[in-house]
């Protein structure tokens, strides 16, 4: 009675000044996903009338967030509160949705649209938690006690740290709060541990039972992951006795109006924070300094109402989607490339047109055809590099100028990231700590970060071609494709040679004391003007 009498103070509240309100979900690939949010969104909107409510996807699903707005606007909203339904503040929160809104923003101009917080750690929701993990507890014919149990919770893992380490403060919580012997964190997205790997280690500290409780809204993709994952653990448990229980992701828990209903309010009447102290975008936080004020840009518009067109219904928001074109030259660099073609012998490389391709921009970037004879392509090294940039792979350059001389506008519309951390107090620390350079200790970073899901383009120090040799022989790293082209008289031949001669990595190099940062961005660049063309190409096959 106490949630209702809440609810209905708040759904007065917003009717004074015509308030709509869309819950913005994230989508899911999954029908049975989909299926539990319109059935939870049946529940909102019986618990918010005589409010405007209406729900849009971010991916894959329809219908479309800005479908969902133009709906509220018909159903006579002054004003509208955009409510993410999503847990923690991560990329979604941060950056696709509020791009989103202010896309629509602009087809409004007479009708305020705001974006709220995410649900977060709200007491309500660790109540629901609670009551999800009590329901799989009582699966179980066997008393454990709680002292004798580890409670383990699986976020979804992103990029961000701050989200991250959320998750690590509501284990703490619940395991605080329920008297749980320990807690522990795992992930079934991009952050580590992982969820097999997690739940060994897990596993492994003698704990009589282990509790899963997976940090999710709803079912989907993600969730059957997860579940796939605790069935493999109890394989594994079942030598020692240990029981393994798996509970329900929250769902259609009711507390879930009230927040929604709460977050709709701060849009226009509180404070709907992000969780902005330790946010990347905005704070140095160690390890992230780097994307301070990077441009918080959405990055979904390809797969918006994606399961719906597969299906052949119709999308309104189609014309608005991102749509790569072919890359077009400016005349001058087009007439340049016009005369490299035909001021030298290019037969050699008629049947190896990638090669060609960026042997000429090359000659484009350093101005003399002489840079073509010394350059060392490893067989499919490029075809490597072009195979990780389809998979977003990230580019760690071993300088700013590097990183500068990419092609900023094909990078971001491939929704590429690159890193160079030479100018980061870390790699300070690191440098002086190891006594090497600053280089040298950039690319020891990308390893510890990135592991071997990069591109590694070194232009200026053979410092760091060494220390990438170094992590290859001895960590048994494999970065996607090395790019070694420093210029410079000391140690800059031998460590191209010896480059050169690994062959545990795709690679590029040249002999001599040639080379730079200009040349290696070019290479890279190469690469990058390539895959917008593959791209392009995709979507004129698609179109037609």
């Amino acid at each position: 009675m106490k949630q209702e009498s809440e609810q209905s103070a708040v759904i007065a509240r917003l009717m004074e000044d015509g308030t709509g309100i869309v819950i913005a979900g994230h989508g899911s690939r999954d029908p049975g996903g989909a299926a539990q949010f319109e059935t939870f969104m049946e529940s909102f909107v019986r618990a918010a009338k005589p409010l405007p409510v209406t729900h849009g996807f971010l991916e894959f699903a329809s219908p479309t967030i800005d479908v969902a707005v133009r709906q509220c606007v018909e159903e006579g909203a002054k004003r509208i509160a955009v409510v993410p339904a999503i847990l923690l503040a991560a990329t979604h929160a941060k950056n696709d949705m509020p791009t989103e809104v202010q896309i629509i923003q602009r087809d409004y101009p007479d009708v305020p649209i705001r974006f709220g917080a995410p649900i977060h750690l709200h007491p309500l929701v660790l109540q629901a938690c609670r009551t999800k993990i009590i329901e799989g507890e009582s699966q179980s014919k066997q008393t454990v006690s709680r002292k004798d149990t580890c409670l383990v919770i699986v976020g979804r893992g992103t990029t961000d740290p701050d989200a991250n380490s959320d998750v690590y403060k509501l284990a703490r919580i619940l395991e605080e709060g329920l008297g749980f012997g320990a807690s522990a964190v795992v992930y079934s997205g991009t952050a580590e541990p992982n969820l097999d790997d997690g739940l060994r280690r897990v596993g492994k500290m003698g704990f009589e039972r282990l509790v899963v409780f997976p940090f999710f809204l709803f079912t989907g993709v993600l969730l059957d992951r997860i579940f796939a994952a605790v069935e493999r653990q109890v394989v594994l448990s079942a030598d020692s006795a240990q029981e393994v229980i798996k509970c329900d992701a929250i769902g259609l828990h009711p507390n879930l109006v009230t927040v929604l209903l709460e977050r709709a309010l701060e849009v226009f009447e509180g404070s709907p924070n992000m969780n902005c102290s330790l946010c990347k975008y905005r704070a140095q936080v160690v390890g992230y300094e780097h994307e301070v004020g990077t441009p918080q840009e959405g990055h979904h518009l390809h797969v918006r109402g994606l399961l719906a067109k597969q299906e052949g219904e119709e999308v309104p928001t189609e014309e608005s989607m991102e749509r790569i074109d072919a890359y077009e030259p400016h005349p001058i660099e087009a007439e340049s490339f016009r005369l490299i073609e035909e001021e030298f012998e290019w037969s050699p490389w008629q049947d190896e047109p990638l090669q060609k391709k960026v042997l000429q921009r090359l000659v484009h970037t350093s101005g003399h055809f002489d840079s073509v004879e010394s350059i060392y392509i490893s067989h499919g090294a490029l075809e490597a590099g072009l195979r990780a940039l389809e998979n977003r792979a990230i580019i760690v350059t071993d300088v700013t100028m590097v990183q500068s001389g990419l092609r900023r506008t094909v990078v971001k519309e491939l929704g590429l990231l690159t890193f160079c951390g030479v100018h980061d107090e870390e790699t300070y620390e690191m440098a002086e700590a190891n006594g090497i350079t600053r280089s040298a200790a950039n690319i020891r970073r990308a390893w510890g970060k990135f592991g071997n899901d990069c591109i590694v383009v070194i232009g200026d120090a053979p410092t760091a071609i060494r220390e990438t040799l170094r992590l290859i022989e001895e960590h048994r790293w494999r970065p996607h494709l090395v790019i070694g082209l420093p210029v410079g008289f000391v140690g800059t031949r031998e460590s191209k040679q010896e480059l050169k001669r690994c062959m545990r990595v795709p690679r590029v190099t040249n002999a001599g004391t040639s080379g730079g940062s200009p040349w290696a961005a070019s290479v890279m660049n190469a690469l990058l003007i390539e895959r917008k063309n593959q791209l392009a190409q995709q979507c004129l096959q698609d179109k037609s």
